[in-house]
C-alpha cells in the first residue's frame, strides 16, 4: 500500500506562484511514475503533469511553461511548482502514484484558488 498526502494549496492572486507537495509513505520503493491531476467544479478530473522514476517529465499543454513537476526520492516527495497562475487553474489538485501490476494510489486533494 502507498499513502499520499498533498499540501501547499491555498488562495492566491493571478500571476502569483504556489508550490504543492505530495508526500508518499508505505511501500514507496514500488512506485514508478507519479503525477498531478486536477478537478475544477463541474468538470472532469484532468491530467496536469507526470514524472517518471528516472525524472522524465510531461505536461498538459495548458500548464506547459508555467508548471514544473519534480521529485525528491530521498524524501519520498513530489512537487508541483506553479508559476504565473491563472483563474482557470482553480481546482482541487490530486497526486497519483503508479506501481507496476498494482493498483494506483491517490491523495485526498488540496484546493488551489486563483483570484483575478
Amino acid at each position: 500500500q502507498v499513502q499520499l498526502v498533498e499540501s501547499g494549496g491555498g488562495l492566491v492572486q493571478a500571476g502569483r506562484s504556489l508550490r504543492l507537495s505530495c508526500a508518499a509513505s508505505g511501500s514507496t520503493s514500488s512506485i514508478d511514475s507519479m503525477g498531478w491531476y486536477r478537478q475544477a467544479p463541474g468538470k472532469q478530473r484532468e491530467w496536469v503533469a507526470t514524472i517518471t522514476r528516472s525524472g522524465t517529465t510531461n505536461y498538459a499543454d495548458s500548464v506547459k511553461g508555467r508548471f514544473t513537476i519534480s521529485r525528491d526520492h530521498a524524501k519520498n516527495t513530489m512537487y508541483l511548482q506553479m508559476n504565473t497562475l491563472k483563474p482557470e487553474d482553480t481546482a482541487v489538485y490530486y497526486c497519483k502514484a503508479n506501481r507496476p501490476f498494482l493498483p494506483s494510489s491517490w491523495g485526498q486533494g488540496t484546493q488551489v484558488t486563483v483570484s483575478s
